[in-house]
């Protein structure tokens, strides 16, 4: 019983953004690495960007990234939680890139309690992730890409395992300025849950994307579905009035996160998304303020990348994600 209570106490920041997977773990996975993508929703596996985390929502686009990169990134997350990792992505040759990451989520101290619910201590819990992806150049405008993670998670001296496979494809045509993705994430399997005989799946995802540059106009979009292959009402934080539960149409819409990329100049942007699932279940627990926005904005000098975002994954409070990135 004690284990429950604490495991309650932990995912309790994480309810509305676990609510996509009624019975999955590890849904830490679904939060961005990227502050780019975190301000064009949260979700994109398209965007051509040279970065180390470029790969993490579709390892087709280490293909795009310097070679010898290295990239940090931090978020602040709900109750004090923090999400923070690095990346290295390094080309070998003109078709092959290689990319190690390490990712870490925080929640920092969490109570303890009995039974009763009388707090009896305190005690830490983690999330790491830890893994490699390779990309090819299959031709001069498709690659391929596949990412290996394993998943440690640490509550209270127990712990659990998992191994997860991301495998993606990308279209790239620089002189259209034209990105079409297709990705596949959190393909795996729990190797060790918390208590014998209770595990669980992980998140599986499949999206599609596309990013369009205008060729007048210094503006670039993006259109991405998510998590395609579900459309049952029980993957979603639904109101407690029956009454309200999601149509057809609204369900079709949860699948789809917007972005808009403003280019003042080749070295800086400005970004803007709205990410329709997660303003449907922030307004469904009664959080409609800011609901399903993001923003931020990022700028290269030299061989160094900055780019800070705004978003809101969860009813008590708001994130903020910064990422530095740079060339050996």
């Amino acid at each position: 019983m004690k284990f429950k209570i604490l495991t309650l106490l932990l995912l309790t920041p994480f309810l509305h953004l676990g609510a996509q997977e009624a019975t999955s773990a590890y849904n830490v996975l679904r939060l961005p690495t990227s502050s780019h993508v975190a301000a064009l929703g949260g979700v994109n596996n398209s965007l051509i960007d040279d970065v180390p985390t470029a790969g993490w929502n579709n390892p087709a686009l280490y293909t795009n990234v310097s070679n010898n990169s290295l990239g940090l990134n931090f978020m602040t997350y709900a109750s004090g939680s923090k999400w923070m990792g690095a990346q290295y992505v390094r080309a070998l040759g003109e078709r092959h890139t290689l990319a190690v990451h390490g990712q870490m989520m925080n929640y920092g101290s969490v109570d303890e309690t009995d039974e009763q619910g009388h707090v009896t201590g305190t005690c830490k819990a983690n999330d790491f992730t830890i893994g490699a992806g390779y990309s090819y150049l299959l031709s001069d405008c498709w690659s391929g890409g596949a990412n290996v993670k394993m998943l440690v998670s640490s509550l209270a001296g127990y712990t659990a395992l998992a191994l997860a496979v991301d495998v993606g494809v990308n279209y790239y045509d620089a002189d259209r300025d034209l990105s079409i993705s297709a990705s596949m994430q959190q393909v795996g399997v729990q190797l060790k849950a918390y208590e014998s005989g209770k595990r669980a799946h992980l998140p599986f995802e499949l999206n599609l994307g596309m990013s369009k540059g205008l060729d007048h106009l210094p503006i670039r979009f993006h259109i991405t579905l998510q998590d395609i292959t579900r459309w049952n009402t029980k993957y979603y934080a639904l109101p407690d009035d029956d009454s309200k539960k999601p149509s057809f149409t609204r369900l079709a819409l949860n699948h789809l996160v917007l972005g808009l990329d403003i280019l003042p100049t080749h070295n800086t942007y400005i970004a803007v998304g709205y990410n329709f699932r997660r303003a449907y279940e922030l307004k469904a627990s009664g959080s409609g303020h800011m609901a399903g926005l993001t923003a931020g904005a990022g700028i290269a000098v030299k061989r160094f990348k900055f780019g800070l975002s705004y978003a809101r994954y969860h009813q008590a409070n708001h994130s903020l994600m910064g990422t530095a990135a740079y060339s050996l």
